[in-house]
């Protein structure tokens, strides 16, 4: 779970305009489970893409969903 807060707070400070809310939802049947959508696409599933990713990789994959106009700076590179 601390992975997962670490991972929303990067988010929300890199997309403030673009993302209005992140939430954690604990699946107690399914422990271990991570992944990551934005409205109903997703963007990160931890069993289908080989562990968590990489916070540039991430950040990537949301920045293209929801602002593909945006330059990322030094995670771009």
């Amino acid at each position: 779970m601390l992975r997962s807060a670490w991972y929303a707070q990067e988010l929300l400070e890199t997309f403030t305009e673009h993302v209005d809310e992140v939430a954690l939802a604990p699946d107690h049947e399914t422990a271990g489970t991570f992944s990551v959508r934005v409205g109903e696409e997703m963007v990160w599933e931890r069993k289908k893409d080989g562990g968590f990713p990489e916070v540039k990789i991430l950040k990537q994959r949301v920045r293209d969903i929801v602002a593909p106009e945006r330059d990322l700076g030094h995670t771009d590179k």
